[in-house]
C-alpha cells in the first residue's frame, strides 16, 4: 500500500490479550499519573525524583517524565511558543497514558503553565488515573534559587516568553494537592504526595499476584 493511498481509517487499534486487571495483579498497584505543575525552580524535579525513590523502595513500579529530560529526545524538535508548549504537554500525556496502560505509576514534572493544556492532559490520561499536584512555591523563592540563571536572563530581557516573568502561569483552580517547597523539605513534600498516591493505587490483598519486593 503506497503512502498516497493511505487513509486514517486504515489505522486500527489492536487489543492485546493482557487486560488492565492482569497488570494490577502483576504489579500490585493501580496505575496513576502524578502531574506536578509549577514555576521553574519551584521544586518539581526534586520532588518527582524523591517520590520515585520512595515508591521504588516500598516495591512500586514507577517512572519520572521530567521536562528537561524529555526535551533531549522525544520533544527535542519543540521550542517554547504557546503552540509548542501545548504539543509538548499533549505528547507527554500520551506517553503517560501508555505507561499507565502498562500498569506503571508515572510522575511528570513540567511547568505546564496553561490550564487548558493540563485539562487536555487529564482528558488524555483519564481523570480516574490523573492527580494534579500544584507546586505553589512563591516566585520570590524560585528566583532566589534560579539554578540555571533563567530568571536573571528573563529579567534582563535576554529571554522572551519565560513563564512567571514575561509569560503567564495559570495556577490550578482545584488541584488534588498543593505543595509549597519553600516551607518543607523535599522529604516532607514527598511524604505528602506519597500519602495521596498510596490512597489511590491500593489493590485489594486478594487481587495481588506479587510485588517487586517478592523478588528481592
Amino acid at each position: 500500500m503506497s503512502c498516497d493511498n493511505f487513509k486514517p481509517a486504515d489505522v486500527v487499534w489492536h487489543d492485546g490479550h493482557v487486560q488492565p486487571e492482569d497488570r494490577r495483579r502483576l504489579f500490585g498497584q493501580r496505575p496513576l499519573t502524578v502531574w506536578l505543575t509549577g514555576l521553574s525552580a519551584s521544586g518539581k524535579s526534586t520532588l518527582a525524583f524523591t517520590l520515585e525513590r520512595r515508591l521504588v523502595d516500598i516495591g512500586h513500579a514507577c517512572y519520572v517524565l521530567d521536562g528537561d529530560n524529555i526535551r533531549h529526545g522525544l520533544n527535542k524538535d519543540l521550542e517554547f511558543s504557546h503552540r509548542d508548549r501545548t504539543e509538548n504537554i499533549r505528547r507527554i500525556a500520551e506517553v503517560a497514558r501508555l505507561m499507565n496502560n502498562a500498569g506503571l505509576i508515572v510522575i511528570t514534572a513540567f511547568i505546564s503553565p496553561y490550564r487548558d493544556d493540563r485539562q487536555l492532559a487529564r482528558t488524555i490520561v483519564g481523570a480516574e488515573n490523573f492527580v494534579e499536584v500544584y507546586i505553589n512555591t512563591p516566585i520570590e523563592t524560585c528566583e532566589a534559587r534560579d539554578p540555571k540563571g533563567m530568571y536573571k536572563r528573563a529579567r534582563a530581557g535576554k529571554i522572551s516568553g519565560f513563564t512567571g516573568v514575561n509569560d503567564p502561569y495559570e495556577s490550578p483552580g482545584t488541584p488534588d494537592l498543593t505543595i509549597d517547597t519553600s516551607i518543607a523539605s523535599p522529604s516532607e513534600c514527598a511524604g505528602k504526595v506519597l500519602a495521596e498516591v498510596m490512597a489511590r493505587i491500593a489493590v485489594p490483598e486478594g487481587d495481588r499476584q506479587h510485588t517487586f519486593r517478592d523478588f528481592r
